[in-house]
């Protein structure tokens, strides 16, 4: 799974976890176990804020792009976060919603 972070200031928290082709958000399962190779869903398909680009298939590989809400005072890999590729299940290490000391 290729996930494309798009920071946006936001005073909602975002968690996320993996779990195969579920990409699980602030509790929310989203499935695309259906999404077929060369697939697309379109983001007024899923009833997500978090997605708000289309979800592709290519090659077997999940390519999503996620927005990546952060605080007023966010370090700069939240601001201009690098793209992250999922190999395992469990917890999404996104970057930092602040800056150090503040709870993340």
């Amino acid at each position: 799974m290729h996930l494309t972070l798009i920071p946006v200031r936001h005073d909602t928290r975002l968690r996320a976890e993996r779990q195969g082709d579920v990409l699980i958000l602030n509790g929310t399962a989203h499935d695309f176990s259906a999404l077929p190779d060369g697939g697309e869903i379109p983001p007024g398909a899923l009833d997500c804020r978090w997605i708000p680009e289309p979800v592709r298939r290519v090659d077997g590989v999940l390519l999503l792009s996620l927005l990546l809400p952060h605080g007023a005072d966010a370090p700069a890999a939240s601001r201009h976060p690098a793209p992250l590729i999922l190999t395992q299940d469990g917890p999404v290490a996104l970057p930092p919603y602040g800056t150090a000391g503040a709870a993340d």
